[in-house]
């Protein structure tokens, strides 16, 4: 399994050499919806490609099927309403655990009382966060399991067609963007990247690949400053959390 993670693209495009170093015949699949409207506006990304790339167009495929089935658009809408209400809450403890260890780590130890008092504090952020991905996950499952993601003959349509493109690609690329609406498109459309397929993903889309989704706040005015998980990531790659723009 070949997974190329980037930073930015942005100032200094590195794509279209780590795409030629795999050294593979065929389309390659581009995954842009983080883009969103701009979605469409893939023809630089698709030169980096050597005019090989295919846009799966998951952000106009989410437009035009949400416009035409009112059903499914609740569905996605009362997702994305649950997921902000669960963030906030998440929001809430995960600042005050955060407070919390920063507190007992500055906080003059006399008698060695300190350092089990810093291991139980991370230990209850820990918590925090492993409540948050558990309800993540619920959610999730509850969505997808639903009477109308799961009888909307449009939906398995797109989806079988997404599929399609995706076996029949010598690699994928995932650009950056929006990695709330990155999200939520893969999750639509059902993506899953073949196993034998080389991914290179950047930004947002190196996040995507990955699981957990982090969001590093490095200068947050207001309200959450601690990294908080966002979403489950496709899983492709464990134990790394890619922080693009970490020092912004």
């Amino acid at each position: 399994m070949t997974t190329i993670l980037l930073g930015p693209q942005r100032f200094t495009t590195t794509v279209g050499t780590m795409v030629r170093s795999l050294d593979v015949d065929g389309p390659i699949a581009m995954v842009n919806s983080g883009w969103e409207e701009r979605e469409s506006d893939d023809a630089e990304l698709a030169g980096h490609l050597d005019g090989r790339g295919v846009n799966l167009r998951l952000y106009r495929r989410a437009f035009e099927l949400l416009r035409a089935e009112p059903q499914l658009r609740a569905v996605v809408l009362d997702h994305r309403s649950r997921h902000d209400e669960l963030r906030a809450f998440y929001g809430i403890r995960l600042q005050s655990a955060w407070d919390t260890v920063f507190a007992v780590r500055h906080r003059t130890s006399r008698h060695g009382i300190g350092e089990g008092a810093e291991r139980s504090a991370l230990q209850a952020l820990r918590d925090v966060d492993d409540w948050y991905a558990w309800e993540v996950a619920r959610l999730v499952e509850q969505t997808a399991v639903s009477d109308v993601v799961r009888g909307s003959a449009a939906l398995a349509a797109h989806r079988a067609e997404v599929a399609e493109l995706l076996a029949s690609s010598a690699a994928v690329v995932v650009a950056g963007g929006h990695i709330g609406l990155l999200m939520e498109t893969l999750r639509l459309f059902a993506v899953s990247i073949p196993a034998t397929t080389p991914v290179v993903a950047w930004s947002a889309g190196a996040m995507a690949v990955c699981d957990p989704v982090v969001l590093f706040h490095d200068f947050a005015p207001h309200g959450v400053t601690a990294p908080e998980v966002h979403d489950r990531g496709l899983g492709r790659v464990r134990g790394v959390v890619p922080l693009p723009h970490a020092r912004r």
